[in-house]
């Protein structure tokens, strides 16, 4: 009877606060809708499942569409038929801050929930990989510095690992990641490729935009596959090909670590506890973000907020960290459980 009571008085609420937009139209939405990131996606669902168990609402709905189509999604408008929250495996550019202005989206909160690493990982029928973030980047990158030693550019000419270095296995590269709308694309890119490309000085010299366009232009000959968002179906496919590596996050493999292992980067293994104190070299932030005019119109996104920005949750000893998801610092949790409760909001000048 309680739910019923509140969301009749939700609903002419929500009536009343988007008459204006061009949702009018439709039908008062009685759920937190979430969009954005694979990566945060399984940390999300677990907080809305719990979310639903323990709380008056109903489960919030999570679509994964990547951190890129996320914030398109988000972006796009204020009312029931946009969603109140995107997750993201990366920061919201200043672009994508810009597109939510100019579509009258005024005021995003953003929420860090905690810290992730991106790994290579392969079955573990085969042999586990020690590489460098120099040896990814000539692996991968469409046009790579001239083998010979000239400071000129050359199309990718490797074909097997160890064509990179001799004490690589003569296999074939081949490696499965994910898409340009991904957020783990986007921190691979900047993580791993760009630190590559700065072990050659005439690269690191170069001007930004030069630099930028010669770290993220990734191979096109079949060497790297866009695997899409699922990462399932990444781990099935290294099942099926001992020769591949796929690039997802720390916690997936976390929770698969029966079938897939890590590779060695820059000599360090993925493990929490490396991610934590920083040794693993490619590790990232994580966030969502919120859609301030929602909040007290859409029924239980406070709620939502308060729920995921628990020690219950996201601590030390919080069920995300069961999950693989790495806690921030005591100190840092703390100032942006404030900062939520606050629906501080995020200045678009501040972004990159």
């Amino acid at each position: 009877m309680f739910k019923k009571a509140m969301y009749l008085t939700v609903s002419l609420a929500l009536l009343g606060f988007f008459a204006t937009t061009p949702a009018a139209a439709d039908a008062a939405r009685d759920y937190v809708s979430i969009v954005g990131s694979s990566t945060v996606y399984p940390f999300a669902t677990v907080v809305a499942e719990q979310f639903g168990k323990t709380t008056a609402f109903k489960t919030p709905k999570i679509e994964s569409t990547g951190s890129g189509g996320g914030f398109q999604l988000f972006c796009t408008g204020v009312g029931v038929s946009y969603p109140d929250i995107t997750n993201a495996s990366r920061r919201m550019k200043k672009s994508e801050c810009a597109l939510c202005e100019k579509n009258g989206v005024q005021a995003v909160v953003e929420v860090k929930i905690g810290y992730d690493g991106i790994v290579m990982a392969n079955t573990k029928k085969a042999k586990r990989l020690s590489l460098t973030r120099k040896a990814l980047y000539l692996a991968l990158a469409k046009k790579v510095p001239d083998p010979s030693g000239k400071e000129a550019w050359v199309e990718n000419p490797y074909k097997t690992w160890k064509d990179i270095d001799a004490a690589l296995p003569a296999k074939k590269i081949e490696v499965l990641g994910p898409p340009p709308t991904s957020g783990t694309r986007d921190a691979f890119v900047e993580l791993v490729m760009e630190n590559g490309a700065k072990s050659f000085g005439w690269i690191k010299a170069m001007d930004k935009k030069e630099f930028k366009n010669a770290a993220h232009t990734l191979r096109e000959d079949g060497v790297y596959i866009e695997a899409g968002e699922n990462d399932n179906l990444i781990v099935q496919k290294l099942e099926a090909n001992p020769d591949a590596l796929g690039i997802f996050g720390f916690s997936f493999l976390d929770q698969n670590t029966d079938k897939i292992q890590g590779a060695k980067i820059d000599g360090v293994a993925p493990s929490f506890d490396a991610i934590a104190d920083g040794s693993y070299p490619v590790s990232r932030p994580l966030f969502f973000y919120v859609k301030k005019a929602h909040v007290g119109k859409i029924p239980g996104i406070a709620e939502y907020l308060k729920a995921f920005s628990s020690e219950k949750a996201w601590g030390p000893e919080g069920y995300l960290a069961d999950k693989g998801l790495i806690p921030m610092p005591d100190a840092e949790r703390k100032k942006t459980a404030a900062d939520v409760a606050n629906l501080n909001e995020l200045p678009c000048d501040g972004l990159n």
